[in-house]
């Protein structure tokens, strides 16, 4: 068996010492230009298009993150790239899933304890205890409901909130309404407090969270997006910050990455940024996943986290 590997910033040598720790079994490389030498499975991030093009023998690509959009969007541009038949994976949780219930679950008590508002008066220098909130009037909506988006609402019904999600089908979560498709958008939104967006990235995503969207949120709203930059207009929601329909945000992803020094996003005082890090591919975790999911495949099982190419994720 042999598996070919390709990532622009991970450690290469400790990929493939540990791939071959837990598939002895399997010749692990890592690609180089030129490398046309047979392979079974390629695990790749933002792949060129020369490292898969041709291998009609592959029995898997793995996608090293929970997204596979960096894939769709080259395959769009070079169809030829990912031979026909040749099953596309990604990693549906290896850790990511409490990685994004602790950022999210941290920034909807430190929203709903009012620490942004404390953090505020700190400034002025103004001692001013503030009304709390209820929990019944914070309603959180999660925008996608796959597997992260999933774990994430069920970690913040957990607290006691109202949590609703919004994603292509129904769901059926315990304690968390699920409503599906454009048809029922608005009612997911009306009363909605705090918008978390875990959506996959496809084209009918992109933009999504614009002014017509916000405007249906409830009153003094937040917005968490922790899915792909593209899902959010940025200039609608500064424009929804001065306002006063959102009363602030909590940014892990943009549209350009590392965020542009002059981007208006850093200086607005209601916004929180953090680097794209909201959960990350942990190394030990995500092999553990890959290896299983080969020993499936290898046994003529049918391993979950494959891609549907038509839908996106």
């Amino acid at each position: 068996m042999d598996i070919i590997f390709h990532h622009p910033t991970f450690n290469s040598q400790q990929w493939i010492e540990g791939l071959h720790q837990k598939l002895p079994e399997a010749t692990v490389r890592q690609w180089l230009p030129g490398d046309n030498q047979p392979a079974d499975y390629a695990l790749v991030w933002h792949p060129p298009v020369e490292m898969l093009s041709g291998r009609s023998t592959l029995k898997g690509v793995f996608a090293l993150g929970a997204g596979v959009d960096s894939i769709l969007s080259q395959l769009q541009k070079h169809p030829e790239m990912l031979p026909k038949g040749v099953p596309l994976f990604r990693l549906e949780d290896t850790g990511m899933a409490l990685q994004m219930q602790e950022y999210a679950v941290s920034q909807v008590l430190h929203w709903f304890r009012r620490f942004d508002d404390y953090q505020a008066l700190k400034q002025q220098a103004k001692w001013e205890p503030l009304e709390d909130y209820r929990r019944e009037d914070f309603t959180i909506g999660v925008l996608g409901a796959g597997v992260l988006g999933g774990k994430v609402a069920e970690s913040l019904a957990a607290w006691g909130f109202p949590v609703r999600c919004w994603s292509r089908s129904k769901k059926d979560y315990l304690g968390i309404t699920s409503y599906a498709g454009a048809e029922q958008l608005g009612q997911f939104l009306s009363g909605t407090r705090v918008l978390i967006n875990l959506l996959p990235n496809t084209p009918q995503t992109v933009g999504i969270i614009n002014s017509e969207l916000l405007n249906k949120l409830a009153d003094n709203s937040y917005v968490m997006n922790l899915a792909r930059g593209v899902h959010l207009v940025e200039d609608d929601l500064l424009a929804a910050l001065d306002s006063g329909k959102v009363k602030g945000a909590m940014l892990d992803v943009f549209a350009k990455e590392p965020l542009p020094q002059n981007s208006l996003l850093w200086k607005h005082p209601r916004i929180a940024i953090t680097p794209h890090l909201a959960a990350v591919t942990r190394p030990e975790e995500a092999m553990t996943y890959i290896a299983k999911t080969i020993r499936q495949i290898e046994n003529k099982e049918s391993p979950s986290g494959q891609v549907s190419l038509d839908n996106g994720y």
